[in-house]
């Protein structure tokens, strides 16, 4: 399903579909895969499809939060403790991966997140920003996992690195968060063979380049759906980010400019540029 400012498409079987509805009651079906299907089925394929998308895609987003899970990678517990060393907060990390409660954060409303093709922003106040690359559920209101987006967890590690009680600030502004470029609704789970890949440009030139597949999750996603519903309603649905495991080492940090791309197949590439907030 792609988000557009010109109406609201699904691609099936190489044809484009426009859907009736908002996109806040489409996605909250209680069977999307089957109610996507049936609305296929009785639609007539769409001409003005692909110039929406290319020219006026949105965010795969409406009313819906963005919640962010962390630590479920061991590299990334490696790369959490490595940063608050110093401030000594790194044995907060090695406890809570070993946990049967997992780390769950509040991440971005829809209005500050941005989709594909869009800018975003790293602080101006931090010395370490990077960006986090992670296949991220769309949940429905029922607690249902429904589909899957890529997700950019943007994240300031000087400052989450300073003081764990910080995180907010080092996850949460403007512009923090991308999602897309589209919502994908298969008829069954995400396979755990899938791989994310990540590459940062600078210049034009690689400057990371890494994959691994989301079989290295220490946590299921029905778990992390599960902890983020137990006292917390969703009338929209949520998205959650899952955690990721491609961390650039600490001798790297984004610039302005520079350029992230992301890969989840069969989702496809969310491309976003760094920039400082003006």
């Amino acid at each position: 399903m792609y988000n557009t400012t010109q109406g609201i498409f699904a691609y099936y079987h190489e044809r484009y579909y426009r859907m009736e509805g908002s996109w806040d009651t489409l996605v909250n079906a209680s069977n999307l895969f089957g109610s996507l299907s049936k609305a296929i089925a009785a639609a007539q394929p769409a001409s003005d499809a692909e110039a929406a998308i290319q020219q006026h895609l949105l965010p795969p987003i409406s009313s819906q939060e963005i919640w962010a899970a962390g630590v479920t990678y061991f590299r990334s517990k490696v790369a959490r403790m490595e940063e608050s060393e110093d401030s000594g907060g790194a044995t907060f990390y090695d406890l809570v991966y070993e946990a049967d409660r997992p780390e769950l954060f509040f991440k971005s409303t829809a209005r500050r997140a941005v989709g594909h093709g869009h800018k975003v922003n790293i602080r101006k106040d931090s010395t370490w920003n990077v960006p986090e690359p992670e296949l991220t559920l769309f949940i429905n209101r029922e607690g249902a996992i429904q589909g899957y987006t890529i997700g950019n967890d943007m994240s300031s590690r000087s400052i989450e690195g300073e003081n764990p009680l910080y995180l907010p600030q080092a996850k949460t502004y403007e512009k923090s968060a991308a999602i897309g470029p589209c919502l994908l609704v298969p008829d069954q789970t995400i396979s755990p063979d899938t791989e994310i890949r990540m590459r940062i440009l600078r210049n034009g030139q690689p400057q990371y380049n890494d994959a691994v597949p989301i079989s290295q999750m220490k946590r299921g996603h029905q778990e992390l759906a599960g902890y983020l519903y137990r006292e917390v309603d969703f009338p929209d649905g949520c998205y959650l980010m899952t955690g990721t495991c491609l961390v650039p080492d600490s001798s790297f940090t984004l610039q302005e400019n520079d350029v992230v791309e992301i890969t989840i197949d069969p989702i496809g590439t969310l491309v976003n540029t760094i920039a400082l907030k003006k």
